[in-house]
């Protein structure tokens, strides 16, 4: 007998939040009315007045994972793109699934212990490992700054689609895909990513449980959205491979742009219009060039810097799109990502 998936939230639901052992359950305002807005939105008037002289280039992350340091040493080569992401995905994921408050417990017991018996090399390792936790605790489960679904509702309102197709290039998990096909009811999405893990287990591995604010087309009202309830398929290909025309009503990247550098982003800008309708929407996020985020990229460096990665700041990461020939719809930045929706000009 098949195991049915209970899902823990309804409508009685809305305007609660709380913590659940590895993320944040976010149903507050399920209306949209007083969604958190941007912090600063549409700060670009004029996109063709921008140069860059003016905005400078981006921020480029330099401290590397140790593995990716390692692997590279001891193959005596730069490690190729694919298996960068393949370590990134395996890496990234394990944090995803922690039981923080559990793992922190632990963690602190260890530290006692070996502090106890004066071995300094455990304690070090130990420590370091505590900070880890107690950043990514605060960054996506206390602040919920990655997911972010109250700034990504707000990036997503208000498009001129009704059951649309979207496209996710390097979609990993797929969180953004499921939150806009809960606003947009009755979507057909298509995950893309080359790395069979991201189907395998982030995807797979998503909790069903997890609650999307959206819409419900019979009523007119806010409805409580899940993974299960959504029309998804994965497929696991290159994107440059896809044989998919010009016939998705969105084309999202969620931290794609940023990792690679200027002569490729071109390439990475024409495979979302490769596939978008005319008159459909692109949608893409960067990682912000701030303060917070820099630091956090040089605490979790063996969590998250695999690759190559830019942080960039909206006008940098507008004008990319700008002049590759997008007109710019929508834009700003939420708690750590910047935004655009545009539109091929």
């Amino acid at each position: 007998m098949e195991n049915t998936v209970v899902f823990p939230y309804n409508e009685q639901d809305f305007n609660k939040t709380e913590l659940a052992p590895s993320y944040r359950v976010e149903l507050r305002d399920p209306t949209n009315e007083k969604l958190d807005k941007f912090i600063k939105a549409n700060v670009v008037s004029d996109w063709s007045e921008l140069n860059w002289n003016k905005i400078g280039k981006p921020y480029i992350v330099d401290k590397m994972a140790v593995d990716r340091l390692n692997w590279e040493k001891e193959n005596k080569q730069d490690m190729p793109v694919k298996t960068s992401w393949s370590y990134f995905n395996r890496s990234f994921h394990e944090w995803f699934v922690k039981d923080v408050p559990i793992e922190l417990s632990e963690k602190k017991k260890t530290f006692t212990k070996s502090l106890s018996k004066f071995k300094m090399n455990d304690v070090k390792v130990v420590l370091s490992d505590i900070v880890k936790l107690n950043l990514w605790n605060y960054v996506h489960r206390v602040q919920d700054g990655i997911w972010d679904p109250r700034g990504k509702r707000a990036l997503f309102e208000g498009l001129d689609v009704k059951k649309p197709r979207i496209l996710f290039l390097g979609a990993a998990e797929g969180y953004e895909a499921m939150q806009l096909a809960a606003m947009y009811p009755g979507a057909e999405v298509v995950l893309v990513d080359y790395d069979i893990y991201c189907k395998t287990h982030r995807f797979k591995e998503f909790p069903s449980t997890y609650p999307f604010l959206g819409d419900n087309p019979s009523t007119g009202s806010a409805k409580v959205w899940y993974k299960d309830e959504m029309n998804i398929e994965y497929e696991v290909e290159d994107i440059r491979n896809l044989k998919y025309g010009k016939e998705f009503d969105i084309v999202l990247s969620v931290g794609l742009l940023e990792h690679v550098p200027d002569e490729h982003k071109a390439e990475i800008l024409d495979m979302h219009r490769r596939f978008v309708k005319q008159g459909g929407y692109i949608i893409m996020t960067t990682p912000r060039n701030q303060i917070r985020s820099r630091i956090y990229y040089n605490i979790m460096a063996d969590v998250m810097n695999h690759t190559y990665r830019e942080l960039m700041d909206i006008r940098q990461m507008g004008l990319y799109v700008y002049e590759a020939g997008f007109d710019i719809i929508r834009h700003g930045f939420i708690k750590v990502h910047n935004g655009i929706i545009a539109q091929v000009r």
